[in-house]
């Protein structure tokens, strides 16, 4: 498989949060794509984005997005501002969740300027699960939101980034986070997206119950049961108790968080089961549904 092709985008509707760039640098949106090798059952092939974990990068879930485009789907992963490893970690990126699929709403935009679309669907891992169930409707809640800025209620597990809620109240005055927490729990769902499967999704703990009892397009979860980051209860199961239909499947009671990243040997039987339940679920609601 060749490398994905690297893009460099710019949302001028958006705002870098970097200390370093002016104060009007619009909001930049690294893109990684791994075009199908071999021509699509369909044409143009159906399109993927594709959402990395908390402060990880696109360039970690390589080992999925080449199963997906082997099997003829377009994949456009991005690598979400202020919290990947290949820039600086920004207290926004980890703070500001639901700029995530903005991101991903941006880039099928800009795809679409370029070339045909086929059908489009989200798929992502850890906080980029919960950006595939944003892109078909899920919303934060805004209380939860705010008990958790506050520090009245534990932060879920933030290891890249543990001094989170002391470097935004240094940056921001308790306005400015206010305002922040009426904007957390906007509908960020991208209308192009027609399924979504998320892997390990976490801050379940943020998200509302009755935004996913609306979610109206077709969701399938992958987790582990020694998953200690994003535990199942609080956030696959969370996810799938609420979203209607959702298929939820635990891949291994000793399949835990990080072996979807890390590319150990012991994670590729379950790195290779999601791949191709994947492939499967998309082909059947992306290709199968277009085709006939």
């Amino acid at each position: 498989m060749t490398d994905p092709v690297i893009r460099e985008f710019e949302d001028s509707t958006r705002r870098s949060w970097s200390p370093e760039a002016p104060t009007d640098a619009p909001r930049p949106v690294r893109a990684y794509l791994w075009e199908p090798p071999a021509p699509s059952a369909v044409d143009p092939p159906p399109l993927l984005l594709m959402s990395h974990g908390t402060g990880g990068s696109a360039r970690d879930l390589a080992w999925l997005a080449e199963a997906l485009a082997e099997a003829g789907f377009l994949v456009a992963g991005v690598d979400h501002h202020g919290n990947n490893w290949v820039d600086d970690y920004l207290p926004e990126g980890f703070a500001f969740n639901w700029e995530r699929p903005r991101d991903l709403g941006f880039l099928v935009e800009e795809l679409r300027r370029e070339r045909p679309l086929g059908a489009v669907g989200a798929i992502g891992f850890s906080a980029g699960g919960y950006t595939a169930a944003a892109t078909v409707g899920a919303r934060i809640a805004p209380e939860r939101f705010r008990a958790v800025a506050e520090g009245l209620v534990p932060m879920p597990p933030l290891p890249e980034f543990p001094d989170l809620l002391e470097a935004m109240n240094a940056r921001y005055t308790p306005e400015q986070l206010e305002a922040m927490v009426r904007q957390s729990g906007a509908d960020c769902s991208v209308p192009a997206v027609e399924a979504a499967f998320l892997i390990s999704p976490g801050i379940g703990g943020l998200i509302d119950e009755e935004s996913l009892k609306a979610v109206a397009r077709p969701v399938s979860i992958r987790w582990g049961g020694a998953d200690d980051n994003s535990p199942g209860p609080g956030n696959a199961l969370y996810y799938a108790e609420h979203i209607p239909g959702t298929e939820v499947v635990c891949v291994g009671e000793d399949v835990g968080h990080y072996l979807f990243v890390d590319g150990s040997e012991p994670g590729e039987p379950a790195r290779r089961r999601v791949a191709a339940d994947a492939v499967a679920f998309f082909r059947h609601q992306l290709v199968e549904s277009v085709s006939g």
